[in-house]
């Protein structure tokens, strides 16, 4: 946590996950009511934390050069907030929100930066991810500028914590060591056939987990309330609320020291996959940064994650369909859904630190047929 507050100089609150920091923030500078711009892709737990902080989300427009806000096509004065996703590591036009309340989430973008700015820097506040970069299972810090606000958001924190016990946290740090070292010793694709034999895997629709829209609407009755919607908001880390004892902060502690010693490859695996035809527009553009992952654009996006996994490599992180498909009755809609649909049905993010174990496969891929909807589609989508 001392790297975070070093790296973004603000004050840091160590939480169990990423998305109990997301609510933490949510609640603490938004009121109910209020009105949240917010990307069309982004990991199904955060819609259901924007609804539990009693929050409207309003769909913004997306860009196809990189996944984030098109900024150029978003109206600021109809809403009250706005929520960044930096998706994939590529950085959210975040000065171009200033006036607004602003949460950055940074689970993505640990290492990325504008014009040598941190990202988690331009906001009220900032929530990192331990399970991202560091590849620690779970763990969240959240950033703010002001002591006061730490020392709030930490009562509100242990007030939503729930008991955590030894053996929890053994178990977790057991299945990441387990994890990367499926990675290190390119045995992914028998860890994954074994986490599907023993039932290990959330179930999902395609990529999304179930919505049960009738079960949404009983507990939005309930808000601004986090407990009601655990059943949306724990899919894949189901003690995301735990207090962590000793040994998992231990553990944590030791995965985000080997984030820099790990920068040199990632940069590496990002230059060598934004030379590809397929790369994202703006990964050239950003191919100094360590991303987390590296956004391919390609045709058949399904069949290139089934010859990937072939291979031995996994591909995660996809968010398809984007949420004015997914929950159209909880939004408000994109004034111009078309070009979300366009990246959500043909990304394939890709593990720049593994580069050289995909780039055979990768470099038969081909771009869509189509050209991404939208007007900005060939222009930066900056202000």
């Amino acid at each position: 946590m001392k790297s975070i507050a070093t790296r973004t100089g603000r004050h840091c609150l160590s939480l169990p996950s990423n998305r109990l920091g997301l609510y933490l923030a949510l609640r603490h500078w938004c009121r109910p009511g209020q009105r949240l711009l917010m990307s069309p892709i982004s990991a199904d737990e955060i819609l259901f934390l924007v609804l539990a902080a009693g929050l409207r989300p309003v769909i913004a427009p997306l860009s196809p050069r990189d996944g984030n806000i098109d900024v150029s096509r978003v109206d600021l004065s109809m809403v009250d907030a706005v929520l960044t996703t930096n998706l994939y590591g590529l950085p959210d036009h975040a000065p171009a929100f200033a006036g607004k309340i602003l949460i950055e989430d940074v689970a993505h973008a640990m290492e990325s930066s504008i014009d040598g700015r941190p990202l988690g820097t331009f906001g009220e506040a900032a929530v990192f991810s331990l399970s991202k970069h560091p590849g620690a299972g779970s763990g969240g810090v959240l950033a703010v500028a002001e002591e006061s606000d730490l020392r709030a958001l930490e009562r509100a924190r242990d007030e939503l914590l729930t008991p955590g016990s030894f053996r929890a946290d053994l178990i977790g740090v057991a299945t990441s060591m387990a994890r990367q070292a499926a990675l290190k010793l390119d045995l992914v694709r028998p860890a994954l056939a074994l986490m599907r034999a023993l039932g290990m895997q959330e179930e999902r629709e395609g990529y999304r987990i179930a919505l049960d829209p009738d079960g949404l609407e009983r507990v939005l009755k309930e808000v601004p309330e986090l407990p009601p919607f655990d059943p949306w908001v724990r899919a894949d880390l189901h003690d995301y609320r735990a207090r962590r004892g000793r040994l998992a902060r231990w553990y944590q502690s030791r995965r985000l020291a080997k984030v820099p010693a790990d920068r040199g490859r990632r940069l590496a695996g990002v230059a060598r996959l934004a030379e590809l035809p397929t790369a994202a527009p703006a990964v050239r553009d950003h191919a100094d940064q360590p991303l987390f992952r590296v956004p391919l654009l390609v045709r058949d996006r399904d069949a290139a994650i089934a010859e990937l996994e072939r291979r031995g490599v996994a591909t995660g992180y996809l968010y398809d369909p984007p949420y004015d498909d997914y929950a159209p009755a909880f939004t408000e809609a994109s004034p111009d859904p078309a070009p979300a649909r366009w990246w959500a049905r043909h990304v394939l993010p890709v593990d720049p630190v593994y580069a050289d174990r995909s780039l055979a496969a990768l470099r038969d891929l081909e771009p869509p047929t189509e050209r991404p909807p939208g007007p900005a589609a060939g222009t930066p989508s900056t202000p």
